[in-house]
């Protein structure tokens, strides 16, 4: 132990800090470097070290330690001899190099030493099923991973395909309703019944498959959280008016800058090939202490792979073995020609539906849904105009103008008679009725509902959906609420009518009903630089980290109540041995009974040459 810590108080403070993230040791307990090198030759520490090594580096710790203190030549030639299939030397060394940074072993003067702990850990694997030095170095891998007949090809790109067009369907109706209507997270982590419920029939999805792609959309930063509600980003806005397949990418890039590099690294070497059993037969030789953790990191993105069509059926597709090299604009131009095209041009219904012949260009499809309403979504998508989705867009800036020459635009059936009274009719209607803030100077004091239509007042007045508003009369033309006006302009809005908000000054005005929702951005502070400067102030050189040493071997015989053999340099330079039980360390001194003169003796630290444990 009083290597490691000389050791570690060598280190700069960024390499500390570095070992100890690369460890994961708490700061908990830790008062000076013995502390830091007593946690990490701790055996949990070195099992969770242990198990997130692939079976190579374990190999090389495993055969170093058997060999004693190898030179780098040695432990490449007996690792040959094993039947290890990895005879560069170059490689044995960088894995070296890797276990010395991760504190397993120290490499000097030409020779690799793991620390006594980590080796008596290796060597008690066998007892516990685990591989031993010679099998980490002899067993070869399981089977590969099977490639693909021509047939199963065919079936999985068809698939993948479907999944991608799926996914990425599902997650723009998904921000769509929550640029609507956030949902709320529990407490407890997920959504609730009710807005998983709503999400559910929205997405045209099974309920169960809600959480997944919420989750997925998360990774991609389309939706954040904030405030206990997940909301439409800025990005998902962006997002929403790509092509399919940029879309799909942007969902795919985010898998693969989420998937563990372990983890990509077993797939990329093995793209076009089934998952499955053998790949969790793979991940299992490969990480043989990995355990559960390793298993549930695969199952996870296998999951979500399965999801946006990275794989089909535990296959990977052309697309996805594209994305798990690295390689996105291969990807994209994989699943580009996989995808249905994509068209620009609607059918215009008298009945006032709108029929798009098969999936429509994404900003055609971002601007109907502002003032129409998603009636089916398949190939083939319909809307439908009703004077509620018209207000809708009229309240977001739009007018009758504008909405009609972008439906002349796209439609080849023209615009209909219906539709055209619709629209302009919706626009007349449009701010006969205003609300607005009592108080401008503050938006979220009492408000006011204004009309000079006093019929249409009246209905609102009576009307019992707004009995929550509290709205009660103070002239013909106004009723006034205790509720801010955006709660009782989007209360009115929802029930249909042909309401606007207003400014201080009776200028329209167009709020955003939820405000896009920006990723909260916590700046956490690194645990390792508190602890760094923690060691940093308790360490007082090599003279004290010495004394500190022998107090702690002390402390330990007497809580043991140990007897040692105590080595002691007199003022003449004689090195003189005593066998004595200690009984206390303090003030740079301690206090013992000397077993053969049975006397009390009390020595300074300083004279102390070495500690042992008594025979």
């Amino acid at each position: 132990m009083l290597t490691l810590a000389s050791r570690l108080r060598a280190l700069d403070d960024a390499a500390l800090r570095r070992m100890i993230g690369l460890r994961r040791v708490s700061a908990h307990g830790i008062h000076d470097f013995f502390d830091l090198a007593e946690a990490l030759l701790d055996p949990d520490a070195i099992e969770s070290t242990l198990s997130r090594l692939d079976r190579s580096t374990l190999a090389v710790l495993a055969v170093a330690g058997e060999l004693g203190a190898p030179s780098l030549a040695t432990l490449v030639e007996s690792l040959a001899d094993l039947g290890h299939d990895t005879l560069d030397a170059a490689d044995i060394a960088a894995r070296v190099d890797r276990l010395e940074e991760l504190m397993l072993l120290v490499a000097v003067d030409g020779t690799v030493r793991p620390y006594p702990a980590v080796t008596a850990q290796l060597r008690g694997w066998p007892a516990r099923g685990l591989p031993s030095a010679a099998d980490l170095a002899g067993v070869p891998a399981p089977t590969p991973l099977a490639p693909l007949s021509a047939t199963d090809g065919r079936f999985t790109e068809r698939l993948a395909a479907e999944r991608a067009f799926a996914a990425v369907s599902s997650i723009a109706e998904l921000l769509t309703e929550l640029a609507r209507e956030p949902a709320r997270e529990l407490s407890r982590g997920g959504l609730g019944l009710p807005d998983t419920k709503r999400l559910s029939a929205v997405m045209g999805i099974d309920v169960d498959e809600v959480a997944p792609l919420v989750s997925v959309a998360a990774r991609a930063e389309l939706i954040v959280l904030a405030g206990g509600y997940w909301g439409q980003s800025p990005a998902g806005e962006e997002w929403l008016v790509n092509g399919a397949a940029t879309r799909w990418a942007v969902l795919a890039g985010s898998w693969l800058d989420a998937l563990p590099t372990d983890v990509r690294e077993i797939l990329a070497q093995r793209p076009g090939v089934a998952w499955g059993d053998a790949l969790h037969r793979f991940v299992a030789w490969l990480y043989p202490a990995g355990g559960a953790w390793m298993d549930e990191r695969i199952a996870v993105f296998a999951r979500d792979a399965e999801l946006i069509g990275i794989t089909a059926r535990q296959a990977t597709s052309a697309a996805g073995a594209s994305v798990l090299v690295g390689d996105l604009d291969a990807a994209v131009a994989t699943i580009t020609a996989s995808l249905p095209a994509e068209v620009g041009t609607v059918y215009l219904q008298h009945d006032l539906s709108i029929v798009a012949p098969g999936p429509l260009s994404s900003s055609i499809d971002a601007r109907l849904r502002t003032f129409a309403d998603v009636e089916s979504r398949e190939l083939a998508s319909t809307y439908r105009l009703s004077g509620a989705s018209v207000n809708r867009a009229l309240a977001a800036g739009e007018d009758a103008e504008s909405l009609l020459a972008f439906l002349a635009s796209i439609s080849v059936t023209g615009i209909p008679q219906p539709v055209d009274y619709l629209i302009r009719d919706a626009a007349d209607r449009y701010g006969r009725v205003r609300v607005g803030a009592l108080h401008p100077d503050d938006p979220d004091g009492a408000s006011y509902v204004s009309s000079d239509d006093a019929a249409l007042l009246g209905a609102i007045a009576v009307d019992q959906t707004f009995t929550p508003l509290g709205l009660s009369p103070v002239s013909a033309t106004r009723l006034q609420s205790a509720l801010p006006a955006h709660t009782v302009f989007w209360a009115l809005t929802d029930a249909r009518y042909p309401v606007a908000a207003e400014d201080a000054a009776g200028t329209i005005v167009h709020p955003r009903r939820h405000e896009f929702t920006a990723a909260p951005r916590t700046d956490l502070p690194d645990p390792s630089i508190a602890l760094v400067e923690t060691l940093r102030a308790t360490d007082g050189g090599e003279a004290k980290a010495a004394n500190a040493w022998l107090a702690r071997q002390l402390d330990a015989a007497i809580k043991h109540r140990q007897t040692v053999s105590v080595s002691v340099r007199m003022p003449d330079g004689e090195v003189v041995d005593y066998l004595l039980e200690p009984a206390s360390v303090g003030g740079g001194r301690f206090r013992a009974r000397d077993r053969r003169a049975d006397i009390e003796r009390t020595l300074p630290l300083s004279s102390i040459v070495s500690i042992t444990p008594a025979p």
